[in-house]
């Protein structure tokens, strides 16, 4: 073979060997739970920082509004004018500017109903067939669109978005205003569903009109997303600016208006028994002061005036602006103590709210501006505004729609009065997440959603001990996270793309910071970092990442484990206690040793071999037969202690210090316990042993026991007493989807099915327990 020949037989032996190698040696992945969250979160940068802080070149831009609008009570529809003022902070030059144009997804071509999945079956409503083709047109209709010298500006609308191109560049630290004036027709919302709309009274001929996202609005160009012009379909809400607003509303004369922001031209449209009212609402702290009175609004519904009122509304920094409008409403106010401020909590509802919106609405708006404060910033508005609807919960900025109404004889359920508490709170609390702790929610719901949701449950128990508060324990969202994990998403999936938008969105992201709060981090930890987190992105754009640093950041807990399990996976709780094993130590005595191993045969069923020899399958064994091959163990008992065992046994205790006879003598008792991580998120253990008296004791163990990721561990367990039972998360605070597994000595958890007749339902709500409020909300999510 020549040189090169031999070579070439060389690299070839070569090659297969490293093949060979690498295929014998497969590359391992890190699928430790505990890998630390470094290829999930963006790159900290001048604008981010790895802390979780705004970098101290964070910008973000601003968008001024003044509006003119005008209501038309006779044809439902609204029509508008605004000019606004945009700011460019950022440090790049823009050539085109974006705006949402949120009632498109009304439009009769919106991809909103393209999307929308259908199917027939063999019973179908009229309203389900009417659904499949939109005759209703609620898109805006842009009229004019000018700079400050009325030139017509280039613009271009994309469905849900509107680009306008600049006829300059738009410079860092300049500015751009333009006008923009539109008109659209207001969807019946008990009809259409929807975020805003109109509610019809037939009996009367009268309406209640609670109206959002009924202008043009910039959206959002920033330092992690660029513009963030991602179409509106329905789920994911809003990501916006903040600003100044000035907004004249031009309504029937005899209406009431509730709006964002500050009322400046109330002598115009207050009488001055209503503005008395209203001055003294300002200094009562403790019952709501009626400023228009029940009597006096079902007078304005029987008498209709003809002419029209212009109300005048001022509000500072913040991202929206929505409004209500009636001459149904009766109009309720109280001030509130926060910090340093007396912010006004107000409720708008009309005579079909009562009793119940009398005695509880504005009520809870102040109890929420408390709680909210506590665990995040002062609120730092000058108002907090409940207004009326039959169903539906909407939030905005200072304002916010909430269902919630008795039957017509004033009359209401438990269910009804706590779902109107509930959803109040939940919708007042908004204002803090996302109106001004103000996340994206076009991508990411539950940073707004979850963490209100939280909030909430904080918040009901505080306005009531016993509160039956539903979404933030862990005992609730179990059958959610053991389900069918086809049709479960992580939370850290785009709005747009969630099932089971409710549990996904809103339960389990506020029962994990529950769990957090309450089981791995401790409350003094938890409420530090979560302060801290609403402090430093208070009237800004925080981001996931964002929101993970900071909670570590300021707790000095590793969480990234907590993160990954919960947020990124769609993983469950389920740790079972596999293997016990209960000892105690040798004492040492002989004759206590022999009494306890006499006592531990007694309780062992004999060798099933030793039971049918003794029964005659041998007759006569040879050492029975035998009787030279006897020695010293076969002629002494089995449990005879002899005087030789005693003096081995003091010798050795002779031997051992104070400490260790001490020890000896305690009676503690060891329990070695195994435990099967089965659902696949790491948790703490919480370990209840109780005893025979009854009184109990927990052992808290760090989720860190997981640290290598093994599917079992296994830690033994020091009492000073015997357990009669041993639990596993005995308060159920961990999410466990099975406490079967969780109970030594074993005990059967019973569950409930239910039974009724052929043909008929399957409960008031059907087998998801959705009540019509809930349902609601739905709906308008799938069809706003």
């Amino acid at each position: 073979m020549n040189m090169r020949n031999w070579m070439v037989a060389a690299m070839s032996c070569l090659m297969a060997s490293m093949t060979w190698a690498q295929q014998e040696t497969p590359q391992r992945v890190n699928t430790n739970a505990f890998k630390q969250l470094g290829q999930e979160l963006p790159t900290p940068n001048v604008y981010r920082t790895a802390s979780g802080a705004p970098g101290h070149a964070y910008w973000q831009q601003k968008a001024d509004y003044t509006m003119k609008i005008h209501l038309d009570d006779e044809t439902q529809r609204i029509d508008g004018t605004e000019t606004i003022t945009y700011t460019n902070n950022s440090p790049d030059e823009l050539h085109y500017v974006w705006l949402q144009l949120d009632q498109n997804v009304r439009a009769l071509d919106s991809d909103s109903y393209s999307i929308r999945e259908s199917s027939l079956d063999g019973r179908t409503s009229f309203d389900d067939l009417r659904n499949l083709e939109p005759s209703f047109d609620g898109g805006f209709k842009i009229e004019k669109v000018v700079d400050v010298s009325g030139s017509a500006l280039d613009y271009t609308i994309n469905k849900t978005m509107m680009r306008i191109d600049l006829p300059r560049a738009l410079k860092p630290g300049s500015q751009f205003k333009f006008t923009i004036d539109w008109w659209y027709n207001i969807n019946d919302r008990m009809k259409d569903g929807g975020r805003s709309g109109y509610e019809y009274f037939e009996e009367e001929d009268n309406y209640i009109y609670t109206i959002a996202q009924f202008y043009p609005r910039m959206v959002v160009y920033c330092d992690n997303e660029g513009w963030q012009n991602k179409q509106f379909l329905g789920s994911g809400e809003f990501t916006l600016n903040f600003g100044d607003y000035h907004v004249e509303l031009t309504v029937p004369e005899d209406h009431v208006v509730a709006a964002t922001g500050t009322l400046t031209n109330a002598k115009s449209v207050l009488n001055a028994t209503q503005r008395r009212r209203f001055e003294q609402a300002k200094t009562e702290f403790e019952q709501p002061v009626l400023i228009v009175t029940e009597e006096e609004a079902r007078e304005s519904e029987k008498t209709k005036e003809k002419g029209e009122k212009t109300w005048v509304f001022d509000a500072k920094n913040v991202r929206d602006f929505g409004w209500a409008s009636s001459r149904k409403f009766i109009w309720d106010a109280m001030a509130v103590k926060v910090g340093n401020s007396a912010p006004l909590a107000m409720s708008f509802y009309p005579k079909e709210g009562n009793p119940l919106w009398e005695q509880y609405s504005t009520k809870a708006v102040a109890q929420t501006l408390k709680t909210y404060s506590k665990y995040t910033i002062d609120y730092p508005y000058p108002v907090a505004i409940s207004v009326h609807t039959k169903w539906i919960g909407m939030e905005y900025p200072m304002i916010c729609f909430n269902g919630g109404r008795p039957e017509p004889d004033g009359t209401y359920t438990a269910r009804t009065k706590h779902g109107m508490i509930s959803v109040i709170i939940h919708e007042v609390g908004h204002n803090f997440f996302p109106m001004i702790i103000n996340s994206d929610e076009r991508q990411w719901t539950w940073m707004d959603e979850g963490l209100n949701t939280f909030v909430q449950y904080l918040t009901e128990l505080e306005f009531d001990r016993d509160y039956p508060a539903r979404r933030g324990s862990a005992r609730n969202i179990r059958e959610y996270m053991g389900g069918d994990k086809t049709r479960i998403s992580p939370i850290m999936t785009n709005s747009e793309s969630i099932y089971q938008f409710g549990n996904n969105a809103y339960g389990k992201p506020a029962t994990a910071l529950n769990i957090l709060r309450e089981t791995v981090m401790g409350r003094e930890l938890f409420d530090h970092a979560f302060k801290e987190y609403s402090r430093r992105w208070a009237f800004r754009h925080p981001s996931p990442a964002d929101f993970f640093r900071t909670m570590e950041d300021a707790s000095g807990v590793d969480l990234d484990w907590f993160w990954r399990g919960w947020f990124y996976t769609t993983d469950h709780v389920d740790i079972a206690m596999e293997d016990i094993k209960w000892m105690q130590m040798d004492s040492k005595n002989p004759d206590v040793e022999v009494a306890f191993r006499q006592a531990a045969d007694s309780r062992e069923p004999a060798d099933i071999t030793q039971i049918r020899n003794a029964a005659g399958g041998i007759p006569v064994s040879y050492l029975e037969s035998d009787p030279s091959l006897n020695d010293f163990y076969t002629t002494t008992g089995k449990y005879e202690v002899l005087e030789l065992d005693r003096t081995e046994a003091r010798e050795s205790l002779a031997q051992l210090s104070e400490e260790d006879l001490a020890l000896l003598e305690s009676g503690k008792q060891y329990y070695e316990i195994t435990f099967r991580n089965v659902g696949g998120l790491v948790m703490p253990l919480i370990v209840e042993f109780e005893h025979e008296d009854g009184e109990r004791e927990v052992r808290r163990i760090p989720a860190e026991i997981w640290k290598m990721s093994e599917p079992t561990v296994t830690k033994v367990f020091v009492t000073n007493r015997p357990a009669v039972r041993i639990t596993l998360d005995p308060y159920m605070e961990t999410a466990d989807v099975d406490m079967g597994n969780n109970v030594w000595p074993p005990r059967p958890e019973p569950t409930r099915f239910e039974v009724y007749k052929s043909g008929g339902g399957a409960g008031r709500y059907g087998g998801g327990g959705e009540n019509p409020m809930q349902r609601a909300r739905r709906d308008a999510e799938s069809k706003d």
